[in-house]
Order: structure tokens, then C-alpha cells, then sequence
């Protein structure tokens, strides 16, 4: 079962702020569902995709009952509601968590300026173009700020 970086994000809106191995259960019972087997691997790739889309993103640093990282749904998504994704948060017993919007922002925020650089140095147009078209979601999605950030990325895409 293939899911888009949209549909990761919608069963993270239905269920609530979850860790990675919550979502990855949740994929697998949305599979069950479908009488689809779950791919594990296709799954974790799906994740990453959606983490570097900024589609999802984790937060490590939260007030949340749990010490693992959770996965919120980030500045890039559209959550798209997967059918039988409705069915999750009864199925998945995962406790209500809340996670505050700066905690949030703050970790995209981080998250951003670390694959910022590693773009830049690596030359990655692409990459960087991405980065700078995330970097106005995210300003519009929390408290950050990265007009200097996204210079950086801009002055990299013309000197390549």
C-alpha cells in the first residue's frame, strides 16, 4: 500500500501527534482494512518522503507524556483523509497528546536550517529549491523566521 506524503499527513490529523512506529502501525492497519499486505520498507520510505517534504515533521522536544519524538503534521501538508483512516484513532488506543505550535515550528525551524546547509553544500539545486518554496509554508505555519536563511539559498542558486 502506497501512501502520499498528503495521506501521511491526514492519518497524523486523525489520529493526533503519534511516534514513528505509531504511524507506521497505523499504515498497517489502514492495509489490514484493505486486505492489502504492509510493506514495511515502502512504508518507512513513505515516512522519510514525507518528512523531507516537510509534509510531516518530528518533534523531539515537546510536553508530551512520552519521551519519543512525536510526528505532527507539518507546514506543507494538505492532510488528505485515507479511507478507513476515520477508524484509527479507535483502533490505535493512541493517547490524546498535545504538542504547542511553537514546539512544533521550532523543530521545523531547526530541522530546516540543517537540511538548508547540507543543500548548500552540496550544491543540490533541486534540493535547494524546495527548501526555499517550504520556507515560506513554514513562515506562514509558526513562528520562524528565515528570510536569512532563504537568502542563503537563493545566493546558492545563483552561483550554480
Amino acid at each position: 500500500m502506497e501512501l502520499t506524503p498528503d495521506e501521511l499527513a491526514g492519518i497524523v490529523d486523525v489520529v493526533g501527534p503519534v511516534t514513528r512506529e505509531e504511524l507506521v502501525q497505523a499504515c498497517g492497519e489502514l492495509a489490514f482494512k484493505r486486505g492489502r499486505d504492509v510493506d514495511g520498507e515502502a512504508v518507512e520510505t513513505a515516512i522519510d518522503d514525507a518528512l523531507s517534504t516537510y509534509h510531516v515533521v518530528v518533534v523531539a522536544d515537546h510536553d508530551a507524556e512520552v519521551e519519543e519524538p512525536l510526528v505532527v503534521v507539518g507546514p506543507a501538508a494538505f492532510p488528505t483523509l485515507v479511507d478507513g483512516a476515520e477508524d484509527l484513532p479507535h483502533i490505535l488506543d493512541v493517547p490524546a497528546r498535545d504538542i504547542s505550535g511553537e514546539a512544533a515550528a521550532a523543530a521545523a525551524e531547526q530541522r530546516f536550517r540543517e537540511d538548508a546547509a547540507e543543500a548548500v553544500r552540496a550544491g543540490d539545486d533541486q534540493r535547494i529549491q524546495t527548501l526555499l518554496d517550504v520556507s515560506y509554508d513554514l513562515e506562514a505555519w509558526g513562528p520562524v523566521e528565515l528570510a536569512t536563511a532563504r537568502g542563503h539559498l537563493d545566493e546558492a542558486t545563483h552561483a550554480n
